[in-house]
């Protein structure tokens, strides 16, 4: 047990040769957006999500209100709800270039190595089903449209979790891990556990301004989701998740 604690130790840095990372190699870095595949189906997300929320809640209050909540009312999220909430975890405040882009949250050497999925229950004008998070474009993308078996896959794959199933929407953190380690090698995997925290944190104090409520979730069926978002669970796979609903 007290080998696995060296994965929250800093000691591999000083072990690597960085002057061998595909980024010092002079390779091309890896998109910061996931592609759209050809017929996917794209939705834009309603309007400029840092004014038409702003005010709405005040940080030292969020700060000192924030907590876990494992139960939701029978209401759906609204789209620019929505729309706010993924902005406040993965948005982009400005492009920096083709090999980074500045957002809400920040990311060890700003290569943001997340895509943010959501599990669509009960979201007006969308349909139940796996969309992803564009936030170059600050729209959604349709992955997979809702199966007769969308509910009981998700039970499995939040291991029976009743509460995550009964939310409007789940946000899932997936990682693609080469988009850290083209500059990081080895040493990326721990940053990139952090950069999910930073994300979910920001969850947990935006959901406030949308009379909302979340619940950070680490156990879950690493296969069994993959398989629902459709990464292939090595290149891609799902890390972390937070289940979102009207409180």
């Amino acid at each position: 047990m007290r080998t696995m604690r060296d994965f929250l130790r800093d000691d591999l840095r000083l072990q690597l040769d960085f002057s061998r990372s595909d980024q010092n190699r002079g390779i091309a870095p890896p998109p910061v957006q996931k592609p759209v595949r050809e017929g996917q189906i794209r939705i834009p997300l309603p309007g400029d999500p840092a004014t038409a929320f702003a005010g709405r809640v005040d940080l030292v209050r969020a700060l000192a209100e924030r907590k876990s909540h494992r139960a939701w009312r029978d209401e759906p999220l609204r789209p620019e709800e929505l729309g706010f909430l993924l902005w406040a975890v993965q948005g982009v405040r400005r492009k920096g270039g083709p090999a980074s882009v500045f957002r809400t949250v920040p990311s060890a050497g700003c290569r943001h190595a997340l895509e943010t999925y959501v599990l669509v229950n009960n979201c007006s004008s969308l349909e139940q089903g796996v969309y992803r998070y564009l936030p170059l474009d600050h729209a959604l993308v349709l992955e997979s449209v809702a199966s007769a078996e969308f509910t009981a896959r998700q039970h499995e794959a939040v291991l029976m979790q009743t509460f995550v199933t009964r939310a409007p929407v789940v946000l899932v953190w997936a990682t693609i891990p080469y988009r850290m380690e083209w500059r990081y090698m080895e040493a990326a995997h721990r940053v990139i556990a952090l950069d999910a925290g930073h994300a979910c944190q920001n969850l947990y104090l935006a959901v406030q301004a949308v009379g909302c409520g979340t619940c950070a979730v680490a156990a879950f069926h690493q296969q069994a989701l993959d398989e629902l978002l459709g990464v292939d669970g090595e290149d891609e796979f799902a890390l972390y998740l937070a289940p979102v609903g009207k409180v």
